[in-house]
């Protein structure tokens, strides 16, 4: 009987060294450092992303670091970004890239060095990227032609506000528009021009592609700050009310052009599902989890106009920052 309370004793002692030892373990774990590198940290689109993001990473018990350059042209500073996250440790990025293949060294140096590799919203030419999560961007572009031709009727003058020349998404968003008009057969691509990510130098080219061609009765902008930007261009010209103009994403501006009526139409992407499930992937790829990450992942897209803008589904699409972001 002793022999056997001195047995149950021993066991006692190592199940308690053994439970205070894992306790120990578990409370001192470092949680993985994952890092978003934006191409921007300005817009309504990415603060949603961001909000996202941290959302994923509070719930999956992660260290995220979220930075960007100051505007949607400098890759130079995102590869700078992407070295010095590297040199810190991170164990994971989730990058959205400004320039499909001057980013891709640096994500290739990246990866060599073990950091597991997420992509969003904008691809990088690198073997490397585990998965993509975004929009299908020529989709979201078939999406933008065939608003305006299902709402305009007679011949079709169109003009193109796009962003930086070098990004995926904005390229695939015009090859998709630019084929839908072609084979509608009653719309003629006027004009497409490259500006600066931001609203006030849109605005400026806007107004001076509507100057050298006055024939353009309908205009596509493809992200936030050029809709911003051709939006008001559009304001503040006599003819505004035969401008059609079909714009992306969320922004107060814009929500009130579709409402005053200088904005027809928006292409709404799904920016906190990106910020959200890039963290989410990057969490299971540094967990060996990676038989559960897709290669591409299809966020929602989705038209708001004045017919629906008031209806659940568009304000949600709309305010997805403001209703989720804040909780988060």
């Amino acid at each position: 009987m002793k022999g056997n309370k001195r047995t149950l004793a021993a066991v006692t002692a190592a199940l308690s060294l053994l439970l205070c030892s894992c306790s120990s373990a578990s409370d001192t774990a470092t949680p993985h450092t994952v890092t978003l590198i934006a191409k921007s940290t300005q817009t309504e689109f990415w603060l949603s992303v961001f909000a996202g993001a941290e959302a994923a990473a509070t719930e999956y018990n992660l260290d995220l670091n979220i930075i960007g350059p100051n505007t949607e042209e400098d890759y130079e500073a995102q590869n700078q970004m992407v070295a010095q996250a590297v040199e810190a440790g991170t164990d994971a990025l989730v990058f959205s890239a400004i320039h499909y293949d001057n980013n891709a060294a640096a994500i290739d140096a990246a990866a060599q060095q073990g950091v597991k590799i997420v992509a969003i919203d904008s691809n990088v030419d690198s073997q490397a990227v585990s998965t993509y999560i975004g929009t299908d961007n020529y989709a979201a572009g078939q999406m933008a032609a065939q608003a305006a031709l299902d709402r305009v009727e007679g011949q079709l003058h169109v003009g193109i506000i796009n962003y930086d020349i070098s990004s995926a998404n904005g390229q695939e968003r015009e090859r998709g528009a630019v084929e839908t008009f072609t084979r509608s057969g009653r719309a003629q691509v006027v004009s497409v021009i490259n500006t600066l990510a931001e609203a006030h130098i849109a605005q400026t080219d806007t107004t001076a592609l509507l100057t050298q061609h006055p024939e353009i009765n309908v205009l596509l902008a493809f992200n936030e700050p050029t809709s911003v930007g051709a939006a008001k261009a559009i304001e503040n010209r006599d003819d505004a009310d035969n401008i059609f103009l079909v714009g992306f994403d969320s922004n107060v501006s814009t929500v009130d052009g579709l409402q005053n009526g200088t904005v027809d139409a928006l292409i709404v992407q799904n920016p906190y599902a990106m910020g959200y499930l890039g963290v989410e992937s990057a969490y299971k790829l540094l967990t060996g989890q990676s038989k559960d990450v897709t290669h591409t992942v299809d966020t929602s897209t989705q038209i708001v106009d004045r017919d629906n803008l008031f209806s659940m589904d568009s304000q949600k699409a709309l305010f997805t920052f403001e209703q989720r972001g804040k909780s988060s």
